[in-house]
């Protein structure tokens, strides 16, 4: 009896592990899918998700060995009616229920939920791991989408740039730049800037600040520049500097009909990484 019931626990667990082994294939193609982990990764975490389950169904499986529950001793008026009462006292020790797949499928869905990306990473993956990054500051990093607006009032800086600024600036060389109307104008937006804290970073510095007197000379900036990424507001500036640049960047609530294959088009910087 023993052996059999040996035999049968060995025969409960190769099925728990050919179920989870069909699951677990599933789960595991979606995740690695995901996080583009490399070999010795995908061995690590089978390897552990397999020891998990075993150890589970370890503690699950009874302390001890199970007594026999005793005899009942038939009425010797009926042999008939002593079997009967015998056999309801038989009940199999391990029996493998729905409810039991159910947790073996919540542990493997526990263990591989996905894990949301922080904004640096996403940072990283859309600009492609470019290194050098040249932005307009007018319409994308200030409220003010025009030199007027700066001419005649603060500039002001938009909050919820902020910390896609620092991102960037953690591993690509940034250099914002703006045309303006005097030099008036020039310092309201440096000062705009220092308040907002954008310096103190150590990432930007005031040289990479840039100013100019007309849209083509921010445009001669750029070509100077040589960035993987241009972000600006102006169309045509981007229409110009497609052939030019690697990626580019256009703001504007508007889809243009027509741009060319390595030009994004976002309604604000912080709708493109998902900070919206």
């Amino acid at each position: 009896m023993a052996e059999s019931s040996s035999s049968s626990s060995r025969e409960d667990l190769i099925q728990l592990i050919k179920r989870f082994g069909a699951y677990l294939t599933v789960k595991m193609s979606n995740f690695f899918s995901l996080n583009n982990l490399d070999s010795r990764s995908v061995g690590a975490i089978a390897g552990l998700a397999l020891a998990i389950v075993f150890t589970w169904r370890m503690f699950r499986s009874p302390s001890g060995p199970q007594r026999r529950p005793p005899k009942r001793q038939a009425p010797t008026t009926s042999n008939s009616i002593g079997r009967a009462q015998f056999n309801t006292t038989v009940i199999p020790s391990e029996i493998s229920s729905p409810s039991e797949d159910l947790r073996a499928q919540n542990v493997v869905d526990e263990f591989f939920q996905p894990v949301k990306p922080t904004l640096g990473q996403i940072v990283r993956q859309k600009l492609s791991e470019g290194r050098k990054v040249t932005c307009r500051l007018l319409g994308v990093i200030l409220e003010e989408s025009s030199p007027e607006e700066i001419q005649v009032s603060q500039a002001t800086v938009r909050s919820s740039v902020l910390e896609i600024l620092l991102e960037i600036t953690k591993f690509c060389d940034l250099y914002l730049m703006e045309r303006v109307l005097d030099d008036e104008s020039e310092k309201r937006i440096l000062v705009a800037l220092e308040n907002a804290g954008v310096f103190t970073s150590g990432g930007l510095v005031k040289d990479k600040v840039l100013f100019c007197s007309t849209e083509i000379g921010r445009s001669s900036f750029v070509r100077q520049l040589e960035p993987d990424w241009h972000i600006d507001t102006n169309l045509e500036i981007i229409s110009q500097l497609a052939r030019f640049i690697k990626y580019q960047l256009y703001i504007s609530p508007i889809r243009p009909e027509r741009t060319a294959s390595n030009v994004f088009n976002s309604s604000s910087l912080e709708q493109f990484f998902g900070c919206a």
